[in-house]
């Protein structure tokens, strides 16, 4: 599998969490994920509803011009379209995500942020101040899920300050850029509230996911 940022850019977030967690005894863990769900299914649903809208409008058409077409080849004909519509978006992958809703994108992206969140334990931290930075580039979305440790320290309003980074980054095509900005932007806020002790250890890996 082809990697979205280069070994370099790797490299360069790996240093960005090590330098930020040198000032603190947070975590911060960081992955990208190019889609958040495969969109297969509420594709073909979409495209069900918008051929079925279409085959109504040409039905009254017909009956408006008096065309007389049998039901069974009128049927026929629709799920042939229908049939050909499917194998289209299972060839070509790239285009149901331009078939589904903002909102429901939005929604797998999110479940994709916590189940990472917690699929790679950013949640056992021992003072619950693990900090998940997630970019899912095929829904245009960033989001920040932060442990109960410093999440009731640092307002919606910071975090947001920290998303935008994410995702200026991606749209401007610097995404290694993005992420290290908000890194060094968390260890601020991590080291603020849980500055490093002498007893810290590191408990997450320093690195980027891909998925």
């Amino acid at each position: 599998m082809t990697e979205t940022l280069s070994p370099d850019e790797h490299a360069r977030v790996t240093e960005a969490i090590r330098n930020a967690e040198d000032k603190t005894a947070g975590e911060i863990y960081c992955v990208v994920a190019r889609s958040s769900d495969s969109y297969f299914f509420p594709a073909a649903f979409m495209l069900a509803l918008a051929m079925l809208a279409v085959g109504l409008v040409i039905a009254f058409l017909l009956e408006y011009w008096w065309y007389d077409l049998k039901m069974h080849v009128f049927v026929a004909a629709q799920l042939l379209a229908f049939a050909t519509a499917l194998l289209v978006l299972f060839l070509f992958p790239r285009l149901r995500i331009w078939l589904v809703p903002r909102r429901l994108k939005y929604r797998h992206a999110h479940a994709n942020a916590v189940k990472q969140f917690l699929a790679r334990n950013v949640h056992i931290t021992t003072a619950r101040t693990g900090v998940l930075l997630f970019v899912s580039l095929a829904e245009r979305y960033a989001e920040i899920v932060a442990d109960a440790g410093i999440n009731q320290k640092v307002p919606q309003e910071t975090w947001d300050g920290v998303v935008t980074q994410l995702v200026e980054g991606a749209r401007e095509g610097r995404l290694a850029d993005g992420f290290v900005g908000a890194i060094e932007t968390v260890g601020v806020l991590l080291s603020t509230h849980f500055p490093v002790g002498e007893d810290d250890i590191n408990e997450l890996d320093d690195h980027l996911v891909e998925i």
